[in-house]
């Protein structure tokens, strides 16, 4: 990590986050993320118009990129050199996720949840639990040294949903997720919200309890990903909602990296 009391601050980066349907990304102007913004993974020409706007706003070093898509990160890593754009790392592969584990095979963990766990270490300098709640809900531990000690992947909001559809012969497909109106659904699909909200909900709370019991204390709750404020933003178990953690995340990871490899 760059020396905290140094007066030469750390070059811009553009970080970008390829999830399984969309794309985030941002630049860095001293420690902020500047000018967040997303687009669906297949816009991959918007993409590539973001990317070079940001190089050219911030006057970045580098990009680099974390991803759990292997087809669109592929694809949109392709489009960025085929236009030109040079200095691109891609976390896990050019430069390391510099986190430590208790992993019995660190190889089959998506790259955004330890992105993300690295994010809430820097920023909370303790023991945490990260929530990310996407396409998949994952709920992960990182120890008071700032070790991944892994965690938990269950179903997103979305992905339960679709199933209740997919896997019956009547219930619709709901693309609206609002929070319910009523203690009691009203109708179908309000039920199904109620239903898989709840299911959610009370996964994570149950697995806050199993880590917290193992750990001995309530260590800091951090939460991130698209449904994040839609299930925890009245939820006063979850101290924080942080919409950019895994860009934090991928921040940190190249400054560290970016500083050891002699690239300010």
């Amino acid at each position: 990590m760059p020396d905290s009391n140094t007066n030469t601050p750390f070059p811009a980066i553009v970080a970008l986050a390829i999830g399984t349907t969309r794309a985030r990304l941002a630049h860095t102007e001293g420690e902020a993320l500047v000018h967040p913004v997303s687009y669906p993974v297949e816009d991959v020409r918007n993409i590539v118009a973001r990317v070079r706007d940001a190089i050219h706003d911030a006057h970045a070093r580098a990009v680099v990129i974390a991803g759990v898509n292997p087809p669109a990160l592929d694809a949109i890593e392709r489009a960025l050199r085929d236009d030109g754009v040079e200095h691109l790392y891609v976390l896990g592969r050019d430069l390391p996720i510099p986190i430590r584990h208790a992993l019995r095979d660190a190889s089959t963990v998506g790259h955004d949840r330890l992105v993300c766990a690295l994010g809430a270490f820097t920023h909370a300098r303790q023991a945490c639990i990260v929530i990310d709640a996407g396409t998949a809900i994952t709920t992960d531990f990182v120890d008071g040294e700032g070790t991944f000690m892994g965690g938990a992947i269950a179903p997103g909001v979305r992905m339960c949903l679709r199933a209740l559809h997919e896997g019956t012969r009547t219930l619709p497909l709901i693309e609206e997720i609002t929070e319910p109106a009523h203690t009691f659904g009203g109708d179908t699909p309000e039920a199904m919200l109620l239903g898989v909200l709840s299911i959610c909900r009370g996964g994570v709370h149950r697995l806050i309890e199993r880590y917290a019991l193992r750990y001995g204390a309530y260590p800091q709750i951090v939460a991130t990903g698209g449904d994040a404020p839609l299930l925890f933003e009245q939820d006063p178990t979850i101290e924080h909602i942080v919409p950019d953690l895994q860009l934090m995340g991928i921040v940190e990871a190249a400054r560290q990296a970016l500083d050891d490899k002699g690239e300010r």
